[in-house]
This record gives structure tokens, C-alpha cells and sequence, in this order.
């Protein structure tokens, strides 16, 4: 019996001095090239959540100045909901948003969870199209049905802000957006980061993350939860059009 019990200890003690071995060695091991590219296993990293607005009224005779504006819609005013409580279990240290009022509702509802203010930044607004049109016309009077319908039929196969008349280009918008929203990240280092914004401006971000000639190079759907980690210097894709919350026993709220 002793014999026995000496070698337990002995087996015991074996394994605990493996563990130890393997937990330093788990610590020390040196990152790989993904670990590296897509900033794996950091706990300082900062975690950017990207959400489209709700689903906004809109209709087709709408001038200049309603289209660029318009509030969430009822279906619009679900989701901004149903995705604010989806983050509100989550740790969210920031909300910032666009000043347009879809947008700016739609932070208003995940920030009241976390009992923060959003910050309305103007950079964080939607791509600027037939902004330099008289507010009080409609796209359709004030360039005609041959240039309206050439310039969607372009932007079908081009997928170019540019192919717009009197609108803000594809550089502009670039620009703007992605030096907003590294601004954030300087700001909030190692922190989670709420930004309810638009379409063309998560598609302006991440396609500069990942290196897209598109200006949009995918569809967001309303309320989509789009996730992007920075840290030193290195920014990686985590996630796109997150909807997981627009499923519920209720319906399904999804709309694009």
C-alpha cells in the first residue's frame, strides 16, 4: 500500500509540474502571423461596433432636403430598439453617432442601457448625394430622368459615389469618415466602442480596413451589427451584418 501511495503522490506531483510547464509555455509562446495580422487573444485592443441605423421613412417624390433627413420609420424605431437591448448586456464604454436624426435615435437606444450620452460627430454622417441641388427639389427635376437613370445604372456596376452629379466624391467621404473614426480610436484605447452611423459610412471604414476598391462593397443591412478591432497600428475585421437580434419570437424584423 505504501508503495502505491508514493506513487500516486508521485503521479500527482508530475502533473502539477506539467501544468505548469504547459500554462508558462501557453504564456510565453510566440504569436503567429494571424495572431499577429488579426489581433488574436488581446485583451488591449480597441473593439469598434459599427451599427447601421434603423429603417428611415422614405418615399419616391421626397425633395433633396427630406431625403437627406428623414426619421426612423415605425419598423425603423423596432430595430433601433431590439438592438440596443442586444448591446445591452454587452460592455460598451462609448457611443458615438451621426447627427442625422436615424441615426442619432438609433445611438440614442443602445447608450441608454449603458446610461451614456451619445457624441454627435458631423464626419460620421451619410455619404452627401445631390447635395449641391436645391434642397426643395427632387432629384428627377432637377437632373432629369436620362441622367438619374445613367447614374444608377453606373453606380449598379461601378459601385462609386462618384458616378453622382453635385454630390460629395469618394475621396471626400473617405477621408472624413476614416479620420473620424480614428480619431476614436486614439481617444479609446482598449475600450468598446458603439458608432451608429450609415451604409456608405461603415463601407467607407471597413472597405479602408480591408482594402476595397468599392465604395460599397456590401449592403448593411438596418441595425447591423458590423465589428472592427484596432490596436497598435493594426486593424482587423471581426465580424459583418450581425442581424441576430432582428430574429425574434415575435417576427422578423430584418429590412436592407
Amino acid at each position: 500500500m505504501t508503495g502505491e501511495h508514493e506513487q500516486r503522490t508521485e503521479r500527482a506531483a508530475n502533473e502539477e509540474v506539467a501544468a505548469r510547464v504547459d500554462e508558462r509555455a501557453a504564456r510565453q509562446r510566440i504569436p503567429g502571423a494571424f495572431d499577429i495580422a488579426f489581433l488574436s487573444g488581446r485583451e488591449d485592443v480597441t473593439e469598434l461596433l459599427l451599427v447601421r441605423h434603423g429603417q428611415q421613412m422614405m418615399n419616391e417624390g421626397m425633395s433633396v432636403g427630406e431625403f437627406t433627413d428623414p426619421p426612423l420609420s415605425e419598423l425603423g424605431e423596432s430595430q433601433a430598439r431590439l438592438v440596443g437591448m442586444r448591446l445591452s448586456t454587452e460592455r460598451i464604454d462609448a457611443v458615438y453617432a451621426s447627427p442625422l436624426r436615424r441615426a442619432r435615435d438609433t445611438g440614442a437606444e443602445i447608450a441608454r442601457h449603458h446610461r451614456l450620452q451619445p457624441v454627435i460627430l458631423e464626419d460620421l454622417k451619410e455619404v452627401g448625394i445631390f447635395r449641391d441641388l436645391p434642397p426643395d427639389k427632387t432629384p428627377l427635376d432637377a437632373i432629369g430622368r436620362l441622367q438619374l437613370t445613367g447614374t444608377r445604372q453606373r453606380m449598379v456596376t461601378e459601385k462609386s459615389w462618384d458616378v453622382y452629379p453635385y454630390s460629395e466624391s469618394s475621396a471626400e467621404i473617405r477621408t472624413r469618415v476614416n479620420n473620424a473614426i480614428e480619431g476614436i480610436i486614439a481617444l479609446h484605447p482598449g475600450e468598446r466602442i458603439a458608432i451608429a452611423c450609415h451604409g456608405g459610412v461603415i463601407n467607407a471604414y471597413i472597405g479602408h480596413v480591408i482594402g476595397s476598391r468599392y465604395d460599397m462593397f456590401f449592403r448593411p443591412a438596418h441595425t447591423s451589427i458590423n465589428v472592427v478591432a484596432a490596436g497598435e497600428g493594426i486593424r482587423a475585421l471581426y465580424s459583418l451584418n450581425d442581424v441576430l437580434h432582428l430574429r425574434t419570437a415575435e417576427g422578423d424584423f430584418h429590412s436592407l
